[in-house]
């Protein structure tokens, strides 16, 4: 019986994985500690689920929070009473807006042991202030069916409210008497001969079905088109393929390439989107926005009168510029309930995703006669987008084909074209992320690209990573110097960690984000206080974490290092480069290959 009866705490934090695993959980991550112990030992000792103990507790939760990203279901996070908790907060905040499904469990001693010197005791109630979907604390266990069953229905609202209506935390608050250890009562003993398991967990314990969104209204939107048209064609407009990790990247670009072909609209598509690496459904990519709106003529030129924007707004300064200068109309598809509007554009928000859309728009065009839309539809606007990109993509290439110095820009150039097919792809943030808008090369290997970008931290970057990796296919994380400092502990996982994890660390010996702000004109205090180098041997570090350290020395090396990529394990490529000569070299390449008398 998959029912602890040893004690009261037993037979509660049985109860409790139980029902978590009958709702469709598979992994907990595991925190030391005292308070706790009832639910490590009910995760650890059951069959199915998997338990993974981490120190850490920033560590725990990031990995939990990379598992999630991942699997796409609820990761559930357990640690003790005290301060624990409060290391969980940077993954909690980075879950909350990246929309990623998590059940935080905080162990906490029982009401009468609060607020009277206690030991490892803080006030736990809300800990994460709103932060979490749902925050709840349980009662305090005791052998009582109908408390039993109250903690059976807290916990499938809890897992619902981790999915629907949108994905995010849920905090659970769990107090525990003594004995915390799995001690022998009679009385629990005597409960089990009255339990009825079969009757507890009926059969309609299970995950809650995904709520369908309204179907847009076609109709209007078709209408709005035609206003903006008076040849019979949609008129000027495009498509932001913003930020996006989809469920089915293949499904998610082939509905966005429909919208793209029977709109006749470009689709400018954000490198931390999947749609640069399924090129053969959409033959209306344009990659080369950021420096071709660098180029004012060029940027008047195309202005847009519509925009049909799925997802996050794309990182690229220029092409928030230029939306607030150029004022279009805007709709935003997306299933979340956010406000995704940091413009202010005259914008109306849809609340489903773009296959929706999609399905939508084909059903009600296959019963229109004659039809507005006919796809694939050219236009003079469309074309002239079309051929300005190719003109600076080449450029591009000509530019990193030439380029012989181990540069960062060229290491994001590399990987889109030397990755093997379907490799996730984990990118830090602050410069990769920027150097995977500008200079990631549009093509077919499917390569799956995730970010923390919901708080757009350096935080946890190893752990997410790992987390992401974990039980996956071979991955990569792409990262500086800092953000992989700024989470080191995560090595720590690499005894429980199956798969394996490449590291590409580009290693400038500081932050060079801040090379490219304003604030880097001014030294002192530059170099102490915002580049901050740390002058670590990267080296000797992986050696101290038991890691594989390959210095690259060409771009020959480091082609062959990256495929085929091996199976287990974690090993760190690293590039040295110049911070400073990379950020000058960066403005050159995307001022150059922008310039107006090559336009």
């Amino acid at each position: 019986m998959p029912i602890d009866f040893r004690n009261t705490n037993t037979v509660w934090a049985s109860v409790l994985v139980e029902t978590l695993y009958r709702l469709g959980l598979t992994t907990a991550v595991i925190c030391p500690g005292s308070r706790s112990a009832p639910l490590a030992i009910a995760f650890a000792q059951h069959p199915t689920v998997e338990a993974i103990p981490v120190l850490d507790e920033r560590c725990a939760a990031f990995f939990a929070l990379g598992l999630a990203r991942q699997t796409r279901r609820p990761t559930a996070l357990i640690c003790t009473s005290g301060t624990a908790g409060a290391n969980f907060y940077p993954a909690v905040i980075e879950a909350r807006e990246s929309r990623i499904p998590l059940l935080v469990l905080t162990a906490d001693r029982p009401p009468e042991l609060r607020e009277c010197n206690a030991g490892q005791t803080v006030d736990q109630q809300k800990l994460y202030g709103s932060y979490p979907n749902w925050y709840s604390e349980l009662a305090v266990p005791a052998l009582d069916r109908a408390l039993l069953a109250y903690l059976r229905q807290t916990l499938v609202h809890a897992w619902e409210r981790s999915q629907y209506p949108v994905p995010g935390v849920v905090h659970l608050n769990l107090p525990f008497r003594d004995p915390l250890i799995p001690i022998p009562q009679p009385a629990a003993q005597a409960f089990a001969a009255d339990f009825d398991l079969d009757h507890f967990f009926h059969p309609d314990i299970k995950q809650a079905e995904p709520r369908s969104a309204a179907v847009p209204d076609i109709a209007a939107f078709i209408a709005r088109l035609k206003s903006h048209s008076p040849s019979g064609s949609p008129g000027d407009g495009i498509i932001i393929a913003g930020v996006a990790q989809p469920r089915s990247p293949r499904e998610y670009c082939d509905a966005i390439a429909y919208l793209a072909k029977t709109l006749g609209f470009p689709v400018l598509a954000e490198g931390l989107s999947p749609v640069r690496n399924y090129v053969e459904l959409n033959p209306y990519i344009i990659t080369t926005y950021d420096p071709l709106l660098r180029h004012a003529e060029t940027a008047e030129r195309l202005a847009p009168k519509l925009l049909i924007r799925v997802g996050e707004m794309p990182t690229s300064k220029e092409l928030r510029q230029w939306l607030t200068h150029t004022q279009p109309l805007q709709w935003i598809i997306d299933e979340g309930d956010r406000n995704l509007d940091p413009l202010s554009l005259k914008t109306v928000h849809w609340r489903l995703s773009i296959e929706q859309l999609a399905a939508a728009l084909q059903s009600h065009l296959s019963h229109q006669d004659p039809p507005f839309l006919r796809p694939p539809i050219s236009t003079a606007y469309l074309d002239d987008w079309l051929t300005v990109n190719a003109t600076i993509r080449q450029r591009m290439d000509t530019q990193f084909h030439n380029t012989e110095r181990l540069f960062e820009g060229k290491v994001v150039w590399m990987l889109s074209q030397c990755l093997p097919a379907q490799t996730p792809l984990f990118i830090a943030n602050s410069t990769p992320v920027r150097d995977m808008e500008w200079f990631w090369q549009p093509g077919d290997r499917q390569i799956q690209p995730f970010v923390n970008r919901g708080a757009n931290g350096i935080d946890g970057t190893l752990s997410t990573a790992l987390g992401l990796a974990h039980r996956n296919q071979s991955s990569v994380l792409l990262t500086g110097d800092l953000a992989l400092l700024h989470d080191t502990n995560g090595f720590l996982l690499r005894h429980h960690f199956q798969g394996h994890l490449t590291i590409v660390l580009m290693n400038n010996n500081g932050g060079g984000i801040f090379e490219l702000l304003p604030i880097a004109q001014f030294d002192p205090p530059f170099e102490e206080y915002f580049a901050t180098p740390q002058f670590i041997d990267f080296a000797q570090l992986c050696t101290t974490y038991g890691v594989e350290h390959i210095r690259i020395q060409s771009w020959q090396e480091l082609a062959q290092r990256l495929n085929p990529l091996p199976v287990s394990g974690i090993r760190v490529l690293e590039i040295v480069s110049d911070r400073k000569i990379d950020a000058q070299m960066r403005l050159e390449i995307l001022n150059e290959i922008s310039s107006r008398d090559r336009q």
